[in-house]
């Protein structure tokens, strides 16, 4: 089979499985020169003629500033597909990386978010919608295992993931493509591909893995198949996070992070008899779901029994604002809130520590977080018809 038809069927499966792309998408194609997002480029001006979707591919190249940087190329394929290529300026981020790099090497991680920002910049600005990167299934694994090595995480990037920021959605329509597949399909089409203008390129982390998955596949020919298949066989996950309840006293009183849908509703329902039933917070106020995001939630369990609530996330740099602290009525007043609370600061300041914790607390509470170390600062204000005052403290 013709290299062309595997990527756009995988293309296609990808996009049937993650629902990447949909009528009236406004897709800017990152264009780097290199065989990946060439492909990616060249298969999309396929799939909007057969994928009975209508949506627009719009290809922008960033200028990092590295050496030898030099679009005609780019732009005569463009035009070839029928596109006018876009060129961004973006020569700041390799001064930037000089300034920040440490070692022989450039900064792979912060070229990646100057990269995501820059192109986001242009995304907004022609009013797209959607940002399409060429990371293909092999970029996937290779991910999965530098988290799992270097970051302690079992994680990698997402097909599809939404910006909220930004108002746009990161798609990557080669994720079930292999890395050989666009190889041949460089060379079957004949597509032009640019030198990598990065001075760090074959001399990074991502190199080694590259080195260590092959000598795996070589030695377990089955695991290339396997490794794709459970980064998305979630029927099959059983990993030790949904296992984890702090031990925070020897009365019964652990911690347990939401992982699961399940714990997600209790804490719902707790917070539900706290701030709506209790407090009359409207459910509009009470369950923003953006505010969900990005944050680090916890059940507090009194043995089998949940009875409270408390979350954080990370502002900036050592930076955590605590949020939604609820405890069930019948037990309040017993110290358990309070208990729960200071292992929750302790836990954050042990690993983060210098850090800045701060919080909007209750103005009728604010003697009772005095007590735990914190101090009221700027002004009363009202929040869901209550009065709060925000409380801080820094921690050396």
């Amino acid at each position: 089979m013709k290299a062309i038809r595997t990527v756009l069927a995988c293309i296609r499966k990808a996009d049937n499985t993650y629902n990447l792309i949909n009528h009236g998408d406004k897709i800017i194609v990152g264009l780097s020169g290199g065989k990946d997002s060439v492909s990616l480029l060249y298969c999309l001006s396929l799939y909007q003629k057969f994928s009975h979707t209508d949506f627009t591919v719009q290809p922008v190249m960033l200028d990092l500033g590295f050496d030898s940087f030099d679009p005609t190329k780019m732009e005569k394929y463009c035009e070839s597909l029928g596109y006018k290529l876009i060129v961004h300026d973006s020569r700041e981020v390799y001064k930037i990386l000089k300034i920040k790099q440490d070692g022989p090497h450039l900064p792979c991680s912060i070229c990646s978010r100057m990269k995501k920002a820059a192109i986001n910049k242009v995304a907004n600005e022609l009013g797209f919608n959607k940002v399409a990167f060429a990371h293909h299934a092999d970029d996937a694994v290779e991910t999965l295992f530098m988290n799992e090595i270097y970051g302690a995480r079992i994680a990698t990037f997402s097909p599809k993931m939404h910006l909220e920021n930004a108002n746009i959605d990161f798609i990557r329509p080669l994720l079930l493509v292999r890395e050989k597949d666009i190889i041949r399909l460089v060379k079957e089409e004949e597509l032009p591909v640019s030198t990598s203008t990065c001075p760090a390129d074959k001399h990074t982390r991502r190199e080694d893995i590259k080195q260590l998955l092959d000598s795996i596949y070589k030695t377990y020919p089955e695991s290339r198949d396997n490794f794709l298949t459970m980064l998305s066989n979630y029927t099959k996950e059983d990993l030790w996070g949904k296992e984890i309840y702090y031990h925070v006293n020897n009365d019964g009183l652990s911690l347990k992070p939401v992982i699961y849908k399940d714990d997600l509703v209790k804490v719902f329902q707790i917070r539900k008899i706290v701030y709506i039933d209790e407090q009359h917070f409207s459910y509009e106020d009470e369950y923003e779901l953006d505010k969900e995001d990005g944050t680090n939630t916890f059940l507090i369990y009194l043995h089998d029994e949940p009875i409270g609530t408390i979350r954080y996330r990370q502002t900036g740099d050592r930076q955590f604002k605590l949020e939604r602290y609820a405890i069930i009525t019948k037990y309040r007043h017993k110290g358990y809130g309070k208990i729960a609370f200071k292992y929750l600061v302790d836990k954050l300041v042990a690993e983060y520590n210098p850090c800045y914790i701060y919080f909007n607390a209750q103005y009728t509470l604010v003697d009772y977080y005095k007590k735990l170390g914190f101090s009221p600062i700027g002004e009363i204000f009202d929040d869901g018809g209550v009065s709060h005052i925000k409380m801080e403290k820094y921690f050396k």
